[in-house]
């Protein structure tokens, strides 16, 4: 062996050892998922049969990973040109002023829904603690700026449909009944709800249909059916996709766009693009 293939063997051997090490933090937090699948609403139109409903979660806008990549997802995004979109909260990471200057970056190359675009915010949003209501203030007027409508414990109705939208769990505005009281089982609804342990909250006044949560991430790390070792809900049954709650009601956890930290194993960021169908 000469000197120069010793080099180039050692070289690929060390790219071959070092690839689990790059993997997780290089390749799978950039390596985007659009996820496809059927939405199945009950009083859904004629018309908004077949339309396109996009979920894009968790942004965690901040300095832990370079948030460029959200722009340039969203760009892929747009392909789908979808009718409604969704963004179900954690807009940023710490809730800092920085933050909020990085997140106008970022929403303005927002996607949005030809029909409507709707949001609600995360635990993330309220800043330290999650107790900083003005951080979430600024968040909701800087993503109004760029077109998303912010339901907080309130709910709007676009095109026959309607969708309801509580305020984070953790935060000090969460009162879900707020608005659950005024629940209209005849119309087509749709529940957006960060944090997927609300689904065990008596707090739902008969309400049978689709919730659409983010806040676990998937876990970011995960070895499928074996362990996820980091879960930040209660009920460890909330991993992420769908789950029946087995009274009329179905759940979809969006496994994040961003990340708190730059860390996947197994659990790729995720777009969700929903096909909306008559139940």
């Amino acid at each position: 062996m000469n000197r120069k293939t010793f080099l180039k063997r050692l070289f690929q051997l060390s790219v071959i050892g070092a690839f689990p090490l790059l993997y997780p933090w290089k390749i799978e937090p950039f390596w985007l998922e659009f996820v496809e699948r059927k939405l199945s609403i009950k009083n859904l139109p004629e018309e908004l049969n077949g339309k396109i409903l996009m979920q894009i979660s968790d942004l965690h806008v901040g300095n832990r990973f370079d948030w460029n990549f959200l722009i340039d997802s969203f760009q892929k995004a747009k392909n789908f040109n979808p009718d409604f979109v969704v963004y179900t909260g954690d807009f940023v990471n710490h809730g800092s002023t920085e933050d909020h200057l990085h997140l106008e970056k970022v929403m303005y190359h927002a996607v949005l829904g030809k029909l409507a675009t709707f949001g609600i915010l995360g635990n993330h949003d309220y800043g330290a603690k999650w107790k900083n209501i003005k951080s979430s203030e600024n968040i909701c007027n800087i993503l109004e700026r760029f077109g998303i409508t912010m339901l907080n414990n309130a709910q709007q109705e676009s095109n026959g449909l309607n969708f309801i939208g509580f305020e984070d769990l953790w935060s000090p505005n969460f009162n879900p009944m707020k608005v659950m009281k005024d629940y209209d089982s005849s119309k087509a609804n749709i529940v957006l709800c960060h944090n997927p342990d609300v689904c065990d909250k008596n707090v739902w006044n008969g309400y049978e249909g689709w919730i659409l949560s983010g806040h676990t991430h998937g876990g970011q790390c995960r070895i499928p059916g074996i362990v996820t070792p980091i879960l930040p809900v209660k009920n460890k049954r909330y991993v992420s996709g769908e789950i029946d709650l087995k009274d009329g009601r179905m759940l979809y956890i969006n496994r994040a766009l961003g990340h708190s930290f730059q860390v996947r194993f197994m659990v790729r960021p995720e777009i969700t693009v929903f096909t909306l169908t008559q139940a």
